[in-house]
């Protein structure tokens, strides 16, 4: 174990309660706090002020041996404690915005009581935030009110829960990875040593990452719950077992339930996606099945082509060039392709679009792509470069829309005057600095 003996850990709701026992659990002494009273005494009685399976044995073990105790005080705590943990509620108003006084509040008062401290100590947040919440509600008071050189002796890190209830417990023992926003290796091996018994990958990030982090988990979660209800909803009303395609369908960890399709990018096209989407949707709107989130999926893939639309417009350029032109690298299918969208777009704007893409070269394609290019965009084959160079001395806008080797070549000779529009949100960009690196090495 580290050299930290005691956590003290304000807010004693779901996530205090559980993180408390847990952490005495696991050998440290600490102590809640909470403004409510009636919660202190209870756990000082060694009962759990919320529900959650197998918490009161724990905290009634726990209060026996003297590992776990609680006060009102927020001096007492800090002065008897190494480090403490945040775990107030930002509950939601009406329209969603986070109510976070209680955030700021408690920051203000644990800068207070360590304003004639010189030690060093370190404050993580483990309530819920948007990103930026910690600097502005966390770290700002903080600082303020702990008064003098508080910058140099007081850390600050992010560490979001992925605990369920009913299953808490379990999930502090057993998460899918213990998740650190911090800003120095000192305090990222800190909070190793606290979870030094849980075995799961460490992850150490920026603050506004970990803070994201658990805001998209949860969107995402709240996400395949509506999804499996409106896939659900069809399969009944097409006389199909709903429970038995979904349990197929979670069997599939290379695609369906798995970081493929997760990376963030360009618009999907192709002849398989928009077709099925579109085929499923019409099947439900005939068998009136109301599938508001899967009815989304087209329109919201269509303002992902807009937007791209839109940075070239705003640009002011003339002159363009486009890498990539089919639906995905290292295909010649342009059936769907957003490119193809983007493209003649931009072609009806009066826009001189100069074009990269050597798998999309005309006397390659055959079958259903000839037949495409030919009758539907023939105008777009016109516009066809042979290399990098061309398309560079072209464009004064580059827009990247693959991720493939010609892109990269293109982003490394890009001149100083270009502006370049990348598609792939800087994926591109990354490995070429990774490949780089890993070359200087």
């Amino acid at each position: 174990m580290s050299h930290i003996k005691t956590i003290s850990i304000f807010g004693l709701g779901y996530v205090g309660c559980v993180s408390a026992a847990c952490f005495a659990n696991a050998g440290f002494n600490v102590i809640g706090v909470d403004i409510n009273e009636e919660k202190v005494m209870l756990l000082n009685a060694g009962k759990s002020p919320i529900v959650e399976p197998g918490l009161d044995e724990l905290l009634a073990k726990l209060t026996k041996t003297g590992q776990i105790r609680a006060t009102v005080s927020c001096e007492e705590a800090i002065l008897e404690s190494d480090l403490a943990f945040i775990c107030v509620g930002t509950p939601g108003n009406e329209f969603g915005e986070l109510q976070l006084g209680a955030l700021r509040h408690v920051s203000e008062e644990i800068g207070a009581a360590l304003q004639s401290e010189s030690r060093q100590f370190t404050v993580i947040v483990r309530s819920t935030v948007l990103p930026g919440t910690t600097q502005k509600n966390v770290i700002e008071p903080l600082y303020k009110a702990a008064g003098a050189y508080a910058r140099s002796r007081i850390k600050v890190a992010v560490n979001p829960e992925f605990m369920r209830e009913g299953t808490a417990l379990h999930d502090f023992a057993n998460p899918p990875y213990t998740l650190v926003g911090c800003e120095d290796d000192a305090t990222s091996a800190l909070l190793r040593s606290l979870y030094a018994s849980v075995e799961a990958p460490f992850v150490v990030t920026q603050i506004t990452t970990a803070e994201t982090v658990k805001y998209v988990s949860n969107t995402y979660h709240a996400l395949k719950v509506c999804f499996a209800n409106e896939i659900g909803d069809a399969c009944e009303r097409l006389a199909v077992d709903a429970q038995e395609v979904m349990r197929i369908f979670a069997m599939d960890t290379k695609l369906n339930v798995s970081a493929a399709y997760l990376r963030p990018g360009f618009a999907f096209g192709g002849s398989c996606l928009p077709k099925d989407v579109k085929a499923l949707l019409y099947a439900a709107h005939h068998l009136d099945v109301n599938m508001p989130l899967l009815n989304a999926i087209m329109p919201s893939n269509q303002a992902q082509i807009q937007r791209a639309i839109n940075s070239v417009l705003a640009s002011g350029a003339k002159k363009v060039g486009v890498v990539g032109l089919s639906f995905k690298p290292d295909t010649d299918d342009m059936r769907e392709s957003p490119m193809v969208t983007v493209v003649e777009s931009l072609i009806g704007k009066g826009l001189a679009i100069k074009i990269l893409d050597a798998n999309v070269a005309i006397a390659k394609l055959t079958g259903a792509n000839r037949q495409y290019i030919v009758e539907e965009i023939p105008h777009i084959s016109m516009l066809m470069c042979d290399t990098a160079e061309a398309l560079i001395e072209h464009a004064e806008v580059l827009v990247i829309g693959s991720d493939s080797a010609e892109a990269a070549r293109v982003m490394r000779n890009a001149r100083a005057d270009q502006t370049v529009i990348d598609l792939t949100r800087g994926w591109l960009r990354i490995k070429m600095e990774k490949t780089a690196k890993a070359k200087a090495a």
